[in-house]
């Protein structure tokens, strides 16, 4: 996150004069199948719903517009003091959510006409909660309700990268998780995907980094089309 959005405002302050950039971000984590605003943890549970472009959005996420990486920084140090953690067996410090840093950016160059070209871009980065053994971690009560809803979304993530890499017409999932429904058009839309996989390399954990390489292995098969979002509308950026 910190490389990303240092090199995004770099890239900005090196095109300003010829273009103009509006940036927001939202930070936000799904918790036991359930949607919370990182930046406002007082606004409860949010809702999903089908977006006009395909895709799905939170209802009522708070939007903020950074204007230098060192604002981003300070948010996302923000959010993630409000994520759900725990400690387990197998880690002091557990996440118990996968965390979405949704970044937003419209830019348009720099003329004298009303209507100008407005290219819009979105980037999520998302850290995943890391799949769970009970066996390992030696969850109970609370613990393991939250391992097993980690898991299940996990499994569902799964489930969309093997239907996304199969023929083209073939059902994606998408609906079985509520993190897989918010990152439908970062695995199937108009995107590049990448995934970062975390591995051991302590043999205690040789089924673990196994499971994740196949993992990232079935990821990197995505095939996607990707073109510039761009529309034209009155220039409202500075």
């Amino acid at each position: 996150m910190v490389l990303s959005m240092r090199d995004i405002f770099a890239k900005m302050e090196a095109r300003k004069l010829n273009s103009g950039y509006k940036l927001c971000i939202s930070y936000l984590e799904v918790y036991n199948e359930s949607i919370r605003d990182l930046l406002n943890p007082e606004s409860g549970k949010l809702a999903l719903r089908e977006s006009a472009a395909g895709g799905c959005e939170v209802s009522n996420l708070t939007k903020h517009y950074p204007t230098n990486a060192d604002e981003v920084f300070k948010l996302i140090s923000t959010g993630n003091e409000n994520r759900s953690q725990s400690p387990t067996e197998a880690n002091s410090n557990s996440s118990r959510s996968h965390a979405v840093l949704q970044v937003m950016i419209e830019q348009h160059d720099r003329g004298a006409g009303i209507k100008r070209a407005i290219k819009t871009g979105k980037l999520s980065l998302i850290d995943l909660a890391g799949s769970e053994r009970a066996s390992a971690s030696k969850n109970r009560g609370q613990l393991m309700t939250e391992g097993a809803n980690i898991n299940k979304s996990l499994l569902a993530l799964s489930s969309c990268i093997n239907a996304l890499c199969k023929a083209k017409n073939a059902h994606v999932p998408y609906r079985n998780s509520k993190l897989t429904r918010l990152l439908k058009d970062s695995l199937g839309g108009n995107c590049r995907t990448v995934m970062i996989s975390n591995i051991s390399p302590c043999g205690l954990n040789y089924e673990d980094t196994h499971n994740t390489l196949k993992y990232a292995n079935r990821a990197k098969e995505i095939k996607t089309m990707v073109s510039a979002n761009v529309s034209a509308r009155r220039a409202r950026l500075m």
